[in-house]
C-alpha cells in the first residue's frame, strides 16, 4: 500500500503526517516552534528552526515506520501562508527571522499606497485588500530598513519566499527554487488571472519577479528530497499548497457554494465560487483555491485573526487555563458570560470589522465576574466573528451554504462547535482528521502522482463526519449577537460591521 509524507507547517507547529492511498492517517508526529515578538504589532519566527522541526517530525516518523518506508511515494507541503523568509539561494540559509502574517510592521506602507489610490490595481490584480496582513508590504519594509537584506536582494544572491518555496529549497537541497501559485496569490505580488507575477505590483512594493521563486500548480512535481537525510531515499517532492486551500481540498468542496471553516491561531472561511472569478468588494477577499490543469478555481475568504490564539493567551499571558483542552469544562461550568464579551483585537479586527489599529479588550466585567466568564467569552468570540465573516460572505458572493465543514484542533471542543453552530444558524460538519491541511496536500500529491485522474475521484476515500446542528432560540441569539456588536462598538468606535 502506497503511502504519502505530508508536512504541514503552521503558525504554532510543524506536523508530519503519514497517509495512505485511502487518506487514512498511519503516523502523525508534531513539534513546536518558538514566537518571537521584538516589539508590539511584530511577530516573527527562527526559519532554520521550523526547518531542523521538518527534519525532526519527518525523522521520528522514519523511524517508527522503517519497515515501511519502501512504501513512500512522496512527501506533501502545506503551509501557513502569509509569512515570508528571505533566504540565501545557494545555501538555503535565512538571512533574518521570518515575518509572520500577524505582523503589522506594513501598516503605515498600506495607508500611504491606499491615499495614493492604489487600493484599486492590488484589488484588481490580486482579489486582496490592501492589508499588512500580506507580505508585499513587508517585504517593502525590510528592503527599506534593513541594508544587509536589501543588498543581497539586489545582487541575486537572495530570495523572498512564502515559507512553502523555503521548505521547497531546504527539501530539495537548493535545487529548486520554486513555490506553489496558492501561496504566491497572498503575497499582493500574484495576479490571479494571469496566473504569474505581476511587474506592476513588485514595483509598486519595491521588489522584482527576480527576487520571487518560480510559481507552479499545486500538484505539481518540485523536485525530490530525503527531507535533510531524515528519509532514507529521495522521493519526489509532490503536493504543495496554502494550509487553508489545502483544507478546502480536504474537504471535498469542489463544487461552487461548498465552504469550509479551518479553526487554528486563526480562521479561514472559504466559499468555492467556481472558475469565475467573482468582484469582491468590502471585507471580503478573492482567493485562488487552486489551479489544476492551468485552470483556475477561485474562493471567496474572510479572514479571523485570533481563533485558538485568543485561547493560548488566556493560557500563557494570563493563566486562566492550564492548556488548551480546559477551555471546554471551564465554559460549560457557567450558564453564560455574566455579560462578559471578549473583543480579541490583538492584532487589529478582522473583516468585516476592518481595523488594524483596533486592540483587544474584555468587555462588562463586574465584581461577579470569574475565569469561567472570561474563557468561555473568549470561546463565543471565535463563533460571533464567524457569525459576522458569514453574513459578509453571503452578501457579496450571494450565497450561504447550508453546512459549513470544519477542521483543526479546535473542532475537539464540543462546546465550542455547537455554539458556532447556534450563532450562525448553519450546521457544522467536523471531520474525523485534524490534519486537514496536510491531507488536502497529499491530496493534491495523489493528483501529481496520478493515483487519481480528478478530484471527483476523491470522494471514494472514506471519511467520519459529526455534525453540530443550530438549537438555540432565535431571539437568544439575536441578543447575544446585540451584546457582540455592542463590544465591537466600544472597541472600534465606529461600526464597520453588520
Amino acid at each position: 500500500m502506497p503511502l504519502l509524507l505530508a508536512i504541514d507547517q503552521s503558525t504554532s507547529a510543524t506536523k508530519a503526517v503519514l497517509f495512505d492511498d485511502t487518506g487514512a492517517v498511519v503516523d502523525r508526529e508534531s513539534r513546536s516552534h518558538a514566537q518571537h515578538a521584538p516589539e508590539p504589532q511584530r511577530a516573527e519566527h527562527d526559519a532554520a528552526e521550523i526547518w531542523e522541526n521538518v527534519r525532526s517530525v519527518t525523522g521520528a516518523i522514519a523511524r517508527r515506520q522503517s519497515d515501511r518506508l519502501h512504501e513512500l511515494a512522496g512527501v506533501s507541503l502545506a503551509n501557513q501562508r502569509e509569512t515570508f523568509v528571505v533566504f540565501d539561494r545557494g545555501t538555503g540559509a535565512p538571512l533574518r527571522r521570518a515575518i509572520v502574517w500577524q505582523d503589522r510592521r506594513g501598516d503605515d506602507l498600506c495607508r500611504r499606497l491606499a491615499a495614493d489610490g492604489s487600493e484599486a490595481i492590488v484589488r484588481g490584480r490580486t482579489g486582496l485588500s490592501l492589508d499588512g496582513y500580506y507580505s508585499g508590504s513587508k517585504s517593502r519594509w525590510l528592503i527599506d530598513h534593513e541594508p544587509a537584506v536589501a543588498a543581497a536582494l539586489a545582487k541575486g544572491t537572495a530570495v523572498i519566499g512564502t515559507i512553502d518555496a523555503y521548505l521547497v529549497h531546504r527539501l530539495t537541497d537548493g535545487r529548486v527554487c520554486a513555490g506553489d501559485s496558492t501561496n504566491a496569490s497572498r503575497t499582493l505580488l500574484y495576479d490571479i488571472d494571469r496566473l504569474r507575477w505581476d511587474d506592476d505590483l513588485c514595483r509598486l512594493f519595491g521588489v522584482s519577479a527576480a527576487m520571487l521563486p518560480e510559481v507552479r500548480e499545486s500538484g505539481a512535481t518540485f523536485g525530490e528530497t530525503d527531507v535533510g537525510g531524515s528519509l532514507p531515499r529521495r522521493v519526489p517532492v509532490v503536493g504543495v499548497m496554502g494550509d487553508s486551500q489545502a483544507s478546502l481540498f480536504a474537504q471535498r468542496c469542489f463544487e461552487p457554494g461548498s465552504g469550509k471553516a479551518t479553526f487554528g491561531t486563526g480562521t479561514s472561511i472559504l466559499l468555492n465560487v467556481g472558475g469565475r472569478r467573482p468582484a469582491s468588494s468590502g471585507g471580503a477577499v478573492t482567493a485562488l483555491a487552486w489551479v489544476l490543469g492551468g485552470q483556475p478555481t477561485y474562493a471567496l475568504e474572510g479572514l479571523i485573526n485570533s481563533s485558538s490564539a485568543t485561547v493560548a493567551w488566556l493560557q500563557d499571558q494570563l493563566g486562566l487555563l492550564a492548556d488548551a483542552a480546559e477551555s471546554e469544562s471551564l465554559a460549560r461550568a457557567v450558564d453564560d458570560t455574566g455579560g462578559v464579551y471578549l473583543v480579541p483585537a490583538f492584532a487589529g479586527l478582522s473583516p468585516p470589522y476592518p481595523r488594524g489599529d483596533a486592540r483587544a479588550a474584555i468587555i462588562g466585567l463586574t465584581t461577579h465576574s470569574r475565569r469561567e466568564h472570561v474563557v468561555r467569552a473568549a470561546l463565543e468570540a471565535i463563533a460571533y466573528q464567524i457569525h459576522d465573516v458569514l453574513v459578509m460572505l453571503a452578501a457579496q458572493g450571494g450565497v450561504t451554504p447550508a453546512t459549513v465543514f470544519a477542521d483543526g484542533g479546535p473542532t475537539r471542543n464540543d462546546f465550542l462547535m455547537q455554539f458556532v453552530a447556534d450563532v450562525t444558524g448553519v450546521e457544522l460538519t467536523v471531520t474525523d482528521v485534524p490534519e486537514s491541511s496536510a491531507l488536502g496536500a497529499a491530496m493534491a500529491g495523489m493528483l501529481g502522482l496520478g493515483w487519481v485522474a480528478a478530484p471527483a475521484e476523491f470522494a471514494r476515500l472514506p471519511r467520519s463526519l459529526r455534525s453540530f446542528t443550530p438549537r438555540m432560540p432565535r431571539a437568544d441569539v439575536d441578543r447575544l449577537l446585540a451584546g457582540w456588536r455592542d463590544a465591537v462598538r466600544r472597541v472600534v468606535l465606529e461600526p464597520a460591521g453588520p
